[in-house]
């Protein structure tokens, strides 16, 4: 990945817009909408019954991803139906998955970001 920002002063590149980024996908239920919508438009009660989530949970993480610029709406009839805004966003998810087949269970294991235990799948 290129980077162009300019070096800041403890010499680390501008790396808040993509750490940003992957806080926008960190949160479990915000990356299931995502993969959902990887595969489709779908309405709010859509999302709602394929990811068993709550109608406030799905409607407020969809708010976050539509202020990062990463899902849209239009209105259809009375309800709206969201979608991916960025087609490269597809290729990080799967670029995703190349990574964690490639280190096991090396970052589900990690004591800060891995999964809890009893919260794995």
């Amino acid at each position: 990945m290129a980077m162009t920002s300019p070096l800041v002063a403890d010499g680390r590149v501008g790396l808040a817009p993509a750490a940003a980024l992957f806080r926008s996908l960190g949160d479990p239920a915000r990356l299931a909408i995502v993969r959902r919508l990887a595969t489709g438009e779908a309405r709010v009660v859509d999302l709602v019954e394929q990811l068993g989530l709550a109608q406030s949970t799905v409607s407020k993480h969809l708010s976050c991803l539509r202020e990062c610029g990463l899902v849209d709406s239009r209105p259809v009839g009375r309800a709206s139906v969201f979608t991916l805004t960025q087609p490269s966003l597809l290729d990080l998810l799967q670029a995703a998955e190349l990574l964690l087949e490639a280190t096991g269970e090396a970052v589900a294991l990690c004591p800060t970001y891995g999964i809890p235990d009893g919260a794995g799948g």
